[in-house]
């Protein structure tokens, strides 16, 4: 017995499968796998099949036709061809996590493509795929395209290969997050994007900051936040949070300061929770600085800070930032309204960049 690769197209009717898997099972062909991509010509499937060894190329191939299969594509398969897509894409999804940089390779192992290049030049935004050649926009500039000689690439596959490289943009764009900051005072903080697996940490800095502290984050009364609008702060549907951390990583990092950049319509929120003892340092400018950056990255038109009028350092910690804010007055409470310049996107980027380089050092003011 041998390992075959099919992919043939077949009108999406009742019964017409069946007639084409009936033809290859009346030549001793065991399907092992299928896969079905819709396209607007019929249904695409993909089949892994265990033939005898005395049929050929051009047997399966005349198998197919007299299944009413049309626009066939036969090749030998190795043996790594029984593991199921989900898994091979779980695979990928792992290996970029390791090396964002590999994505190519990826994308390559994915869909068994000829050629993979990166090109500075941006897809439109909604990519393609024609039958041989398919364009993917990076969401961090640039684009991949491929190349594939047989068999046609499908849309099912091009859904895939487009969130394969959304994931690997992803990953890259949070590992660049991640800095080392140097206070006036020279100590030295990590900043990174926080997650889920944050949130113990997040409540040990809610349980070491003061009421009056927690009361300037939240506005509200001393009742710390409950364990479910914690998780939706580390992890917004719209926007970023920061986290600042000390020591050498795992155990042994403490979180002292949260920045969320929240976002809603045009306009974003931002807040700080930092840490007493860590306040009056330049932390919270620093931290205000980057949330800034993001906001106007993501295309905000203006970010809105919500503070007690008593609360004079965050009042200053904005003013620091030599941005114009105008403030409107609710009582004791301040809205201060900062407009963004919008950016564009930059159209070039290096082909090779590092992003598995330990956290670089910034330099606060």
């Amino acid at each position: 017995m041998a390992l075959w690769r099919i992919r043939a197209t077949v009108d999406d009717r009742p019964g017409y499968l069946s007639v084409l898997t009936a033809s290859l099972a009346l030549r001793g062909v065991n399907i092992l796998s299928v896969q079905v991509h819709t396209t607007e010509a019929g249904a695409v499937d993909d089949f892994l099949v265990d033939a005898p060894d005395m049929l050929a190329e051009a047997d399966l191939l005349a198998a197919v036709e007299r299944g009413r299969g049309r626009d066939c594509w036969v090749a030998r398969s190795e043996a790594r061809g029984l593991v199921d897509q989900p898994t091979r894409v779980l695979g990928l999804a792992t290996r970029l996590a390791r090396d964002p940089e590999s994505t190519g390779e990826a994308l390559r192992m994915l869909l068994g493509a000829d050629e993979v290049t990166w090109r500075p030049a941006r897809a439109n935004p909604h990519g393609g795929a024609g039958a041989s050649t398919m364009l993917l926009a990076d969401p961090t500039g640039g684009s991949y395209e491929l190349r594939r000689r047989e068999p046609s690439f499908t849309p099912a596959e091009y859904a895939r290969a487009q969130a394969l490289v959304e994931l690997a943009a992803a990953i890259a764009r949070r590992d660049a997050d991640r800095v080392t900051l140097v206070l006036p005072d020279s100590a030295e903080v990590v900043v990174r994007p926080a997650g889920p697996d944050d949130l113990a940490g997040v409540v040990e800095l809610h349980e070491a900051c003061s009421v009056r502290t927690r009361q300037r984050r939240y506005l509200t009364g001393a009742t710390m936040p409950s364990p479910g609008r914690l998780r939706r702060l580390l992890d917004p549907a719209r926007g970023t949070t920061l986290l600042a951390t000390t020591g050498s990583g795992g155990a042994a990092e403490s979180i002292v300061a949260m920045a969320n950049l929240l976002g809603e319509g045009d306009e974003a929120e931002v807040a700080l929770l930092v840490r007493d003892d860590w306040q009056r340092r330049g932390l919270g400018t620093a931290l205000l600085r980057r949330l800034f950056g993001h906001a106007e990255r993501a295309g905000y038109a203006a970010v809105l800070l919500h503070v007690q009028a008593e609360n004079v350092a965050m009042l200053r910690a904005v003013r620091r930032l030599g941005r114009p804010a105008p403030v409107e007055r609710d009582g004791a409470l301040l809205t201060v309204t900062v407009p963004l310049a919008s950016r564009v996107a930059p159209a070039d980027r290096a082909v090779a960049r590092s992003v598995t380089a330990p956290a670089r050092a910034e330099r606060t003011v």
